[in-house]
């Protein structure tokens, strides 16, 4: 498992006094009210400490000053960087909901053990999440991420199991 998860990506600065807009990459955008601190992953992989000083909303955005960050040319080299958590700042997720980073590279099964690949990628459409499947013997597979499909995630050994029996035609092999 990660360490460290990303929570948002600094976009620019914003006005001359070392604000920084930041696009959240959370389900909940007002997650930064609880945070004090946040990191920066420089180049050699290590993670640096920031300190919130202040934090304001508007829109989709969060605007937020750092201690020590006091001017634009300050925030200017941290445009297009990641911020980033550490797990133990994770808040703790409702039963069966999983962090997507957890569910990357995860070996994907149906109930009786067929190999349907790894899931690559997650993609968020609303209604409910779509498990992108690839490196199978079908080839890329996309399943539905619901309770009656997706019956076992076992995320320290990296399995997920899924129960296609009332989703036809799912599979690119079947008619």
């Amino acid at each position: 498992m990660l360490e460290y998860l990303s929570v948002g990506i600094i976009l620019k600065p914003q006005g001359l006094k070392g604000e920084i807009k930041v696009k959240p990459l959370t389900d909940d955008p007002r997650r930064f009210d609880t945070l004090q601190k946040l990191f920066l992953k420089n180049k050699e992989g290590t993670y640096k400490e920031l300190r919130i000083a202040s934090r304001r909303y508007d829109k989709s955005f969060v605007y937020l000053m750092l201690t020590g960050y006091e001017t634009i040319e300050s925030v200017e080299p941290l445009r297009n960087q990641e911020l980033w958590i550490s797990r133990d700042m994770v808040r703790k997720l409702p039963q069966f909901t999983y962090l997507i980073p957890d569910l990357i590279n995860s070996r994907v099964e149906t109930i009786d053990g067929k190999y349907l690949g790894q899931l690559s990628q997650v993609l968020e459409t609303g209604a409910n999440d779509v498990y992108v499947v690839r490196g199978g013997p079908m080839g890329e597979v996309l399943i539905p991420a619901l309770k009656k499909v997706v019956t076992h995630v076992d995320i320290p050994n990296q399995l997920i199991q899924v129960d296609l029996t009332d989703m036809e035609g799912l599979l690119p092999d079947e008619d």
